[in-house]
């Protein structure tokens, strides 16, 4: 089976940014704390993993189509630092100078477009698919040939989810993870769901009954006082479900043969740890990738111009 890893761009950028401390900077003073968190977590995934196939799916600006249906979708979120969106730009040099495959669609997440390589990689019976993420939405994709390694705990830490893990963890199978999100909402993200049922009820309604659309279709099967929450807020429940379920129909032009982890510019990854200081990292990167076994060809990769 081949191997490939797809990493969650910003979401690894975001959740490297508020646990490094932010002093962490150049002697100039450019900050680094996001940068180095996301090289870091890379090379952990390289030298662990050893994976045959490697991409990066981000985010792009602007809105997608969930805030076309719901224009308080992440309304709630606070505005990204100034010293995070600084260090963008240099986790995407770091990323070009290791020539991995950079993915992103104008209107999509990139949940959408893991998503839509996922779709892609089920058509090969030999691929063998692991998301690193630090977003459990995620989890719908979860089957026998996608697994998603969670970050709460950092990559050597990170939870493997299979789907019998994702079944452990909450009662039913990953594909209801939508339906468990029409119901109880979620505020990162601003979903309201249906107000007055939090996670345990919504659990036992899935299990009981199975998908949303199942639930409402049993509503004289289900107590009065729950009844009446979902009769109440039904349309909030099934817009709630539509925004939580990841679409993976993005028009994305995937070849796994060009997410082959080969030969990468040495001297541009080693010039990019120079300037950015990360002289822990040359050395792991020394540990990883000997000299001798690194061509100093740049590997030419068509790349989406985001910057």
């Amino acid at each position: 089976m081949k191997k490939l890893v797809l990493l969650d761009g910003h979401a690894i950028i975001h959740r490297a940014f508020h646990a490094i401390p932010e002093k962490f900077s150049t002697q100039s003073g450019e900050p680094t704390n996001a940068i180095f968190g996301f090289t870091s977590m890379l090379l952990n995934v390289i030298e662990l993993e050893q994976p045959d196939c490697i991409a990066v799916a981000f985010d792009r600006k602007g809105k997608t189509f969930r805030h076309h249906a719901d224009e308080s979708y992440k309304a709630t979120r606070a505005k990204t630092a100034p010293e995070l969106i600084a260090q963008i730009k240099r986790v995407y040099e770091i990323v070009r100078a290791f020539s991995i495959p950079i993915f992103s669609e104008n209107g999509f997440e990139a949940d959408d477009i893991l998503g839509a390589i996922c779709q892609k990689v089920k058509a090969e019976n030999d691929v063998q698919a692991i998301i690193v993420s630090g977003d459990r939405d995620l989890l719908q994709l979860v089957d026998k040939q996608v697994s998603v390694h969670d970050l709460s705990g950092g990559y050597r830490k990170a939870i493997k989810f299979t789907p019998a893990e994702v079944r452990e963890k909450y009662g039913f199978p990953p594909k209801l993870i939508p339906d468990f999100k029409g119901l109880s909402g979620d505020a990162s993200d601003n979903l309201k769901g249906v107000e007055g049922i939090g996670p345990k009820t919504a659990t036992d309604l899935i299990t009981q009954f199975g998908t949303l659309e199942k639930i409402y279709e049993n509503l004289e099967n289900i107590k009065p006082t729950i009844r009446e929450k979902l009769e109440r807020d039904r349309e909030n429940a099934f817009l709630s479900k539509r925004l939580a379920t990841i679409r993976c129909d993005a028009q994305i032009d995937f070849d796994l043969a060009k997410c082959q982890v080969e030969n990468f510019d040495r001297q541009q990854v080693s010039k990019l740890f120079a300037e950015l200081e990360f002289h822990s990292l040359e050395k792991r990167l020394t540990k990883i990738f000997p000299p001798q076994a690194v061509s100093t060809e740049k590997k030419s990769i068509e790349q989406p111009s985001l910057f």
